[in-house]
């Protein structure tokens, strides 16, 4: 009898303890998302829930300066019915810490259904949901009075600034060809249809049944950009040809985006063959209906951020086919500085340094903006497809057993997977690459690579420039290396008061070697040995 109640008494204690400790452990914290009556169907996709100190907000959402001013909690959700709704767990998929850590205050919420998983690319989109931005004044986590947020509003295609709108004009738009080609090769890869796009910009003067041919430029843009994009920056470039800055070419403006982030036109075991597709089908099918120059000399590449590592590897790789590229601020083109870490390093960590500092990602030129562990922690919520990060992966890394790309790094911890390191390094390390296989391509390379970056990049891009720019003097390369002083990731092409002055100053030097002797626009200047741009 002793023995039982001595059993009981301990289990009635350890009840009382283990109710105890559990009182005691912060209670996840729910916020409720409903499909709104303006939702006819059932929908799916990421919710999101971004919420934020403040009040009079329009809208709640990610402020790249300020990366741990808004938080974000993310769930999957799958044929959410009109008028139904669902509990997203805020402590769950969170950033930067879950929601009831937050100290008491007025916030403001805003829930997003990313319909498309487009988010960690380009934001809200066209065809997301939205709810009305709802005030918490004076609220405290976990006492009952979390929002509830309805999605109300579908995202429309937002209007071009003013600012843009300008660029374009009748002539511009009369200029600007849509080119869609079915790619035997990718659609093979993907088994449906697959296409190549881009914007093709004719020049001023420019006669379909005429004889004259011009030199081509293949542009690309950088991470975010789409068809939209590529239209308008090939509307401005016919702006500044009208206007006799720029000597007239045909601008090839490539779309280079994909769901799971720009491939790049890179040949991938994930994103598919698109250098194979953009060389050997894309080029033929416009030289076989444009008045295009249809030589090495008279082939050209341009683009930036990720459009710069796009020219820059289709030049190393294609050195037969191309005249010259002139990239700026090209992503990490010698993994020795991916954008600051060293890929192969002994214990090689992209959040930490080997004395346990943090390494930084963006920048405002002295100020540090954002962390690498803040950036891919933040892309982690946001979603598993689309970042900066995973793109890399998408484009660079070997395919797992589960059909996706392996991962680079941890994302939990930071560290860096050394087999995934060594697939990349012989596949995409641009500057171990030319080192590698310089007899070969060597020849065919001589005098055209063209680099521009600023000293102040908002992604620390300079640094494997500065690389790359000694691997190739090594080889004796002739490159052309120009470190801007000061300059970051977004104000690189100005020249004086002229945003995109950098332009006229590549065109240029791309006409010199298409039509040598020939003149034209857009000398360039010696303005790099001074700051006063």
């Amino acid at each position: 009898m002793r023995k039982r109640t001595f059993c009981l008494l301990s289990f009635v204690a350890a009840v009382v303890l283990a109710a105890s400790a559990f009182a005691q452990q912060p209670q996840h914290l729910f916020f409720r998302v409903t499909a709104g009556p303006e939702i006819h169907a059932p929908v799916s996709g990421r919710v999101l829930i971004f919420l934020s100190a403040g009040t009079g907000a329009k809208e709640v959402t990610i402020n790249e300066f300020r990366p741990t001013a808004t938080y974000v909690a993310a769930k999957e959700i799958h044929d959410l019915k009109p008028g139904a709704s669902v509990d997203v767990d805020t402590d769950d998929i969170a950033y930067p810490e879950p929601f009831s850590t937050l100290k008491p205050g007025n916030y403001e919420a805003q829930a997003v259904l990313d319909v498309e998983h487009t988010y960690n690319y380009s934001g809200r989109t066209p065809g997301d949901w939205i709810s009305d931005v709802v005030s918490m004044g004076g609220w405290t986590p976990g006492e009952g009075k979390e929002p509830e947020l309805a999605l109300s509003s579908m995202v429309k295609e937002r209007p071009l600034p003013p600012t843009m709108m300008k660029l374009v004009t009748p002539a511009s738009e009369a200029a600007a060809h849509r080119e869609e080609m079915l790619s035997p090769v990718l659609t093979e890869f993907w088994g449906r249809p697959t296409y190549v796009r881009a914007w093709v910009m004719t020049p001023p003067g420019y006669e379909a049944k005429g004889k004259k041919r011009y030199p081509t430029v293949y542009w690309t843009f950088g991470f975010g950009g789409n068809m939209r994009y590529a239209k308008f920056m090939g509307e401005m470039i016919y702006g500044r040809m009208a206007e006799g800055k720029m000597p007239p070419m045909i601008w090839v403006m490539l779309d280079e985006s994909l769901p799971t982030g720009t491939h790049e036109f890179a040949n991938s075991v994930n994103d598919g063959p698109w250098g194979t597709a953009l060389t050997r089908e894309f080029i033929p099918y416009l030289e076989a209906r444009y008045k295009m120059d249809a030589r090495p000399s008279g082939r050209f590449l341009q683009g930036h951020s990720s459009g710069g590592w796009a020219t820059l590897q289709l030049q190393i790789n294609y050195p037969r086919i191309f005249g010259g590229t002139w990239s700026t601020s090209p992503d990490p083109s010698d993994f020795h500085n991916f954008t600051g870490p060293d890929l192969y390093a002994p214990h090689a960590n992209v959040y930490f340094k080997p004395d346990g500092a943090p390494y930084p990602l963006v920048r405002d030129h002295a100020r540090v903006i954002e962390t690498f562990e803040q950036f891919a922690k933040l892309e982690r919520v946001l979603g598993p497809y689309g970042g900066q990060m995973a793109s890399f992966e998408w484009v660079f890394s070997p395919r797992g057993k589960d059909g996706r790309p392996e991962q680079m790094f941890d994302r939990d911890t930071g560290y860096v997977n050394p087999a995934v390191v060594a697939y990349w390094r012989d596949h995409y390390d641009l500057a171990h690459i030319c080192q590698a296989d310089w007899a070969e391509r060597g020849p065919y390379l001589k005098g055209k690579i063209h680099v521009y970056v600023g000293t102040a990049d908002t992604f620390y891009l300079d640094g494997a420039a500065h690389l790359l720019d000694a691997t190739l003097k090594g080889l004796h390369a002739d490159a052309h290396f120009t470190f801007i002083p000061n300059r970051t990731h977004f104000d690189l092409y100005r020249v004086g008061n002229d945003r995109m002055g950098l332009f006229d100053e590549i065109a240029a030097q791309m006409w010199a070697v298409a039509r040598p002797g020939a003149g034209g626009t857009g000398t360039p200047a010696s303005r790099h040995s001074t700051d006063g741009l």
